[in-house]
């Protein structure tokens, strides 16, 4: 199954195990107690159980919440530090999600330099910007 996000959409980890018997309102009650945010955002919210072999994935599409869930037969999936600034969640684009459930390590992964993080339209000439690795310093 292909998971579709837009490049709007924030995604946030659960740094603690989740029990993975919660359904819709125990994920939503995770999300307004612990990590303080809004589950009615359309941000996507994942869960882990303790083995990291289980992930609920929680959105809300303004009809409903999505509840999708994945169980690994073999394998784990990779685990994320707390950042310094929440030990409850950390945030994430839509990339490293999708990696994360594909199986792929983000140690041994990289994005490329000239890769463009964010491409926008302009509001005051309508024409693109792009970010191609211009604003970075180079060697």
């Amino acid at each position: 199954m292909v998971v579709s996000l837009s490049a709007q959409v924030r995604v946030f980890l659960a740094c603690d195990v989740t029990d993975m018997r919660k359904s819709f309102d125990g994920l939503c009650a995770l999300i307004e107690h612990g990590f303080s945010r809004d589950p009615y955002t359309g941000d996507v919210f994942a869960f882990f159980n303790r083995r990291r072999t289980h992930v609920k994935l929680l959105v809300w599409d303004a009809n409903g919440f999505w509840l999708f869930a994945k169980r690994l037969e073999r394998g784990t999936f990779e685990h994320w530090s707390p950042s310094p600034n929440s030990t409850t969640h950390i945030e994430i684009d839509r990339a490293r999600l999708l990696m994360l459930l594909d199986g792929i390590a983000m140690k041994n992964a990289k994005l490329r330099r000239h890769f463009a993080r964010s491409v926008r339209i302009d509001g005051s000439g309508g024409g693109r910007k792009e970010d191609h690795g211009r604003s970075r310093t180079t060697r």
